[in-house]
């Protein structure tokens, strides 16, 4: 095979060694170290971050790209097809296409088709699925079927889960013996996650679990596949607003003067032309731009990939209005304070002050614009591809699947389940992002009750 670097597989890559590196430089500040021991003490701030580390894991699986080898003759070729480690274990829900729309765990078409007997004759009627239940002989022995085939899964996914805690105590007693977290919790999530896993995966290999879309899809797929797109945007997004919210927002509480007048000039004006317009004409332009310069891109997957940092790059760019008057406003009130104006007094620089008393004193409202960002543009990216101005429509995404369903709402009977699985994938990631987020701003928020300031 042939191993392929996208942008975006190197930034996820680089964002997961960041993290790893940030949490491993923690024992060198005491007091950092304890606030965020304090947020993993917590149940909710525990179970929130595992479900956030499954979906990371699963991003990361479908970042490994690759073209596989095909021997035409004697000479090795590679096919033009870019396909993921998440591909390769996902081979039967990728490969087990049907006609059309197919219901969850259904053997049968979800739309009637012309059909000919033994006898030569037309009827009209739901025609077999071509690989969901295609073992079964009728309709009375599915029950029957996934019941067994679901204690089965349950039993792999107890061993398995079995074997993951067993890894785990053995880290905890050599590594963590110290950290008091709530590891009975951290223990019985590990086990519901691989169980749920096993019995999905299992059971996918036989029915569609989450049925099929319009064009025959598993859905299961369309929405694992999803969850790459879903934490890049929302982690490179933030990221992005960081620099110009941090830097301008403490030049303008800091500096005051022409240099407030300026920053909040940039800002106001920002802020007065709509988001959407603005991503819109961006993207327009973008369009123009790919297609002019089309050698650049060998392959169709980077074309889509540019176009999806390009987008995570508009989305960062129009946000980061809001912590830069955030931050404005808390750098005014922290410039004032006694030890501020001492360090002025004594003749220490502007570039001290601003590192060694304003920037600490405001990290703790940065960490908490980071996590809650992170959910908006989660749900922003699903709003721009509802509108036709988001991802490109050969990526993936849970905006695309509800853009996609969005017409077959008003069919009946309604086709539920493509935005249904999308909703319900969407809001476990938002809603332990914004869990994990309340822990966050509990802990490092000063004026949080029982936090000492």
């Amino acid at each position: 095979m042939k191993f392929v670097l996208l942008w975006s597989d190197l930034l996820i890559y680089l964002l997961t060694i960041s993290v790893l590196a940030f949490f491993v430089l923690l024992k060198n500040n005491k007091q950092t170290q304890g606030r965020w021991l304090a947020v993993f003490q917590s149940k909710t701030g525990a179970l929130s971050f595992l479900i956030i580390i499954f979906y990371v894991m699963i991003a990361l699986l479908d970042s490994i790209h690759y073209q596989k080898a095909v021997l035409v003759g004697s000479e090795t070729h590679y096919s033009s097809e870019v396909t993921s480690l998440l591909d390769d274990l996902l081979s039967d829900l990728k490969n087990n296409t049907e006609v059309t729309y197919s219901r969850p765990f259904a053997i049968y078409s979800f739309a009637k088709e012309n059909q000919r007997n033994a006898e030569g004759k037309l009827y009209r009627d739901y025609p077999r699925l071509l690989h969901g239940g295609v073992e079964l002989a009728t309709e009375a022995d599915k029950s029957s079927d996934v019941i067994t085939r679901s204690a089965k899964a349950l039993g792999w996914g107890l061993l398995l889960s079995a074997v993951l805690v067993f890894i785990l105590s053995q880290v905890q007693q050599r590594l963590l013996s110290s950290l008091p977290l709530p590891w009975k919790l951290v223990y019985s999530c590990v086990t519901l996650l691989t169980v749920l896993t096993v019995w999905v995966l299992k059971l996918s290999s036989v029915y569609h679990v989450l049925g099929t879309d319009k064009v025959g899809v598993d859905v299961l797929y369309q929405s694992l596949k999803a969850i790459r797109t879903g934490i890049l945007i929302g982690a490179l997004s933030t990221l992005l607003t960081l620099p110009f919210a941090i830097g301008f927002g403490i030049s303008a509480g800091y500096f005051k003067g022409w240099v407030d007048d300026i920053i909040q000039y940039i800002y106001t004006t920002l802020i007065s032309i709509p988001d959407i317009l603005l991503i819109a004409a961006a993207v327009l332009v973008l369009d123009v731009y790919i297609e002019s310069h089309s050698e650049h891109f060998e392959l169709f997957i980077q074309r889509a990939d540019f176009k999806f940092l390009t987008l995570c790059f508009i989305l960062g760019m129009t946000s980061w209005t809001g912590l830069c008057r955030l931050l404005r406003a808390e750098t005014l009130k922290v410039s004032q304070l006694d030890y501020v104006q001492a360090a002025q007094a004594f003749g220490v620089s502007h570039r001290g002050i601003i590192f060694r008393h304003i920037l600490p004193n405001v990290m703790h409202l940065v960490l908490i614009s980071v996590v809650l960002n992170f959910s908006s543009f989660v749900l922003a990216e699903s709003v721009l591809s509802y509108i036709g101005v988001g991802v490109d429509s050969s990526i993936i995404s849970w905006g695309n699947m509800i853009n996609g369903a969005r017409q077959e709402l008003s069919r009946d009977p309604t086709v539920w389940w493509t935005i249904t699985a999308a909703f319900i994938w969407m809001f476990a990631l938002v809603l332990s992002a914004n869990l994990f987020a309340d822990k966050v701003r509990d802990v490092f928020d000063p004026r949080s009750a029982g936090v000492a300031t």
